[in-house]
Order: structure tokens, then C-alpha cells, then sequence
């Protein structure tokens, strides 16, 4: 996710972002739990977007 569309959003947007962020990251550490996970660098991106969500929060308060 590009940080300029993440500027745009409003705070409650960026929350809800947060949160779907959160349950893919979950839904992607049970499948690597499983041995079903085909790319395992997902995680690290869904991470790197969790950041980045936060940071843009920071910035708007």
C-alpha cells in the first residue's frame, strides 16, 4: 500500500485499515503455521503496512 493513498484516508478509516491488517496478518501466520503458506514474505509486507498505518496516524495527530 502507497503511503500517498494512505494520507488520504481519515483517522477512523486508517483504524479499520489497522484492523483488516491485523486479521490478515493472523490468517497468514496460521497458514504458515500449517505449511500452507506458498509466499511467506506476505508477512513481512502485511507488517511493513501495519507500520505504515501507524506512522500516518502519528502524523495526524
Amino acid at each position: 500500500m502507497e503511503t500517498n493513498q494512505l494520507r488520504e484516508l481519515e483517522k477512523t478509516e486508517l483504524v479499520e485499515k489497522i484492523g483488516q491488517l491485523k486479521q490478515e496478518l493472523f490468517h497468514f501466520r496460521s497458514q504458515l503455521a500449517m505449511g500452507r503458506m506458498e509466499n511467506p514474505m506476505k508477512i513481512r509486507d502485511t507488517k511493513r503496512n501495519i507500520a505504515r498505518v501507524h506512522t500516518v496516524l502519528q502524523q495526524k495527530a
